[in-house]
């Protein structure tokens, strides 16, 4: 029974991204959907003395010309050094900071990209990477595209040959399940809650960080405090 997920790229994304990834067979990255301000795509937060902090990536965005994030290009080179700087800045007393440092900070200094998709494409790699995470990643355009939202949703998991398609719950707003079932594929609503607290810096506890928090603090100990990432 293959499980199949369908999610727009966002930048470090939270730990409850990864874990919907770990829960599905395929991956897919849904970048032809239209970009949009001030969300997850290109921007993630961090801890630090001071609260939360956005780390955001500029991106050139064409006024209200209809730009999928797949199209959204990257806006100079400076910021990775900016976000690296901040990274070390606050996370440099963390327990495992070091071990985290010697694979990240070439992700974040060695290559550059033009686009968005690319650059949150190969930071997600990266980081299923250390937490062992073995699903497969596709992007949606290697995909025939339909239209009609649900129908897309519902053609591209088919044409990976899902039996699943595991949608997060905010989904069940616009969601026609019956076309999934025409198709004989089943849908399935994943729930992020539950999640265990771990040693976290700076002040109460937060969740809706970026994962590179968990990984900072906790290193290899990250999957006990994920739900789907086996050790």
């Amino acid at each position: 029974m293959k499980k199949v997920a369908i999610l727009q790229s966002n930048y470090i994304p939270w730990k409850g991204y990864f874990d919907l990834i770990a829960s599905v067979d395929e991956f897919i990255l849904y970048d032809d959907m239209q970009y949009t301000r001030r969300d997850w795509r290109n921007r993630n937060q961090i801890k630090t003395p001071q609260g939360l902090q956005w780390l955001t990536v500029p991106v050139k965005v064409k006024g209200k010309y209809h730009q999928k994030i797949r199209e959204t290009e990257i806006d100079g080179t400076e910021w990775a050094h900016e976000h690296w700087k901040s990274l070390t800045q606050n996370y440099r007393r963390a327990p495992h900071f070091e071990a985290i440092a010697d694979w990240l900070e070439p992700l974040y200094l060695g290559q550059q990209e033009n686009h968005l998709s690319q650059l949150n494409r190969r930071l997600i790699e990266a980081i299923c990477g250390y937490l062992g995470i073995r699903t497969i990643l596709r992007n949606s355009w290697e995909y025939e595209l339909v239209e009609g939202k649900t129908e897309r949703l519902a053609s591209l998991c088919a044409q990976a040959k899902g039996h699943e398609y595991v949608s997060g719950p905010s989904a069940k707003d616009y969601i026609d399940e019956k076309v999934f079932h025409d198709l004989g594929i089943r849908v399935m609503w994943f729930e992020y809650g539950g999640y265990a607290e771990y040693p976290q810096l700076w002040g109460p506890f937060a969740h809706n960080v970026t994962i590179l928090d968990l990984l900072f603090n906790c290193g290899k100990d990250a999957q006990r405090y994920m739900r789907y990432v086996q050790a």
